[in-house]
């Protein structure tokens, strides 16, 4: 707990102090590294080990936009058990805070498409809750901890925290700090994709810069210069005069000339294309759809050509929300109620992200998700008109069923459940006709 009081201090002191403290050794680090660009390429494409080179791969920085924008798109609801057994949000300064603010620097969209990025890129992601001095019970502020900041012991269970540009300092428990983790190996500390993926993102970064190289001012001519081959083995003068006549020719070429003339009875000898230029286009595919492997992504999901139809585009929607969503939300939400909520009252509380919300682009599929749960009975047409901020209209709160549905009582015995047929009342016409039946008999 001390370390709450620290951070209190430190953001009532202000945080300028702590970024210009900061900011000189953010500066020597950017000089060390070389930037990239598109037209030079990585200093180093045989080790991709750093985020900074990791997203200048166009399938890397597809993926994890995909995952972050998604789940920060998904509005995260603290919701509370009624008598009735139904989950309400609760209207409270936790609210806000998962929906509105997290904290002064981000609002709830960035602040957890970067925790979603963290937990990818670094392996672990740390949430502090700043719990209110006033209102007992509610945090004032969550604070995402900036990489390198923290310090996890995990034989003592506490969090060494540093990070003056949030203004954070001090030793935390374990039931204090939310940690979100990758996939981890020994059940305290994730593990970045980066690491389990660093071969084939050397792989994709090394047919970047192969490209690069093949593109430069128009794809470079290469070849072989000779002379007479009826005569070999003779004179280093000639081979001399050779060599350099190939020095020229090649930066010629580079300077981007098209047609150059040989002296003497020098030849060149275009080379053409090998096997290997040939697969270097597939094997680029290749490197995309492993890197969507380690992320859980589909390709289609980040452009990549593969064909496909309506049905399989589906079932690749499906299984990423089912496969790679769910998973993450589900951590996020169990972190949060275990870390927000006292174990005393946990199973009244409950976190958890509107999945609906999947669907707002899908204009179809959310039509199609609306009727059959209105037919199901298992909401009301006001209950959606209220979700789509729609007036409610008159009788929409009765809920509704499918008239084709039946009970197994009803399939297994149809003649039981039948209604009984009432005999028909005696009517004038009746009488009539036992009144002349009588006279025929007399």
């Amino acid at each position: 707990m001390k370390g709450i009081f620290t951070s209190l201090l430190m953001s009532m002191l202000g945080r300028e102090e702590g970024a210009a403290t900061t900011a000189p050794s953010s500066t020597v680090k950017s000089a060390d590294k070389k930037e990239y660009s598109p037209r030079k390429g990585f200093v180093d494409y045989s080790l991709v080990s750093g985020s900074y080179q990791a997203l200048c791969i166009a399938t890397v920085y597809r993926c994890l936009t995909v995952l972050g924008g998604t789940i920060a798109s998904l509005p995260l609801r603290f919701q509370k058990k009624g008598s009735n057994g139904v989950f309400m949000e609760q209207q409270s300064r936790l609210s806000y805070l998962l929906t509105v603010r997290p904290c002064p620097q981000y609002n709830a969209f960035d602040f957890w498409n970067r925790a979603v990025q963290m937990v990818h890129l670094y392996g672990n992601a740390y949430i502090v809750p700043i719990w209110s001095l006033v209102d007992l019970g509610e945090p004032e502020m969550l604070i995402l901890c900036n990489r390198g900041t923290v310090s996890h012991d995990t034989l003592n269970g506490i969090y060494h925290i540093s990070d003056p540009e949030q203004g954070l300092i001090g030793d935390f428990e374990e039931n204090e700090v939310i940690h979100l983790m990758n996939l981890t190996l020994d059940g305290k500390t994730g593990i970045s994709v980066l690491s389990f993926a660093a071969q084939t993102m050397s792989i994709s970064a090394t047919g970047d810069k192969e490209t690069l190289n093949r593109f430069a001012n128009g794809g470079n001519v290469r070849g072989i210069v000779s002379n007479d081959t009826s005569v070999r083995g003779f004179g280093e003068y000639q081979d001399t005069e050779l060599q350099k006549t190939a020095k020229d020719l090649d930066s010629r070429f580079q300077s981007g000339e098209r047609i150059v003339s040989l002296p003497g009875q020098a030849q060149f000898s275009q080379l053409s294309l090998s096997s290997v230029d040939m697969e270097f286009l597939n094997s680029r595919k290749f490197s995309v759809r492993e890197i969507c492997r380690f992320f859980g992504v589909p390709p289609t999901f980040v452009f990549d050509d593969t064909p496909n139809n309506y049905k399989s585009s589906e079932m690749a929607n499906v299984s990423f929300l089912s496969q790679t969503l769910k998973p993450l939300l589900t951590k996020i939400e169990c972190e949060l109620l275990g870390k927000l909520v006292s174990p005393a009252i946990a199973h009244k509380y409950r976190f958890r992200f509107d999945r609906r919300e999947l669907y707002a682009s899908d204009l179809k599929s959310k039509a199609e998700y609306q009727i059959k749960t209105i037919e199901a009975g298992i909401y009301t047409i006001n209950e959606w008109r209220r979700y789509e901020n729609m007036p409610v209209v008159q009788d929409g709160d009765k809920v509704l069923v499918s008239a084709n549905l039946k009970s197994l009582d009803e399939l297994l015995h149809p003649q039981a459940s039948a209604p009984a047929v009432q005999p028909k009342p005696a009517g004038p016409a009746n009488a009539n006709n036992e009144n002349n039946d009588n006279d025929e008999e007399e």
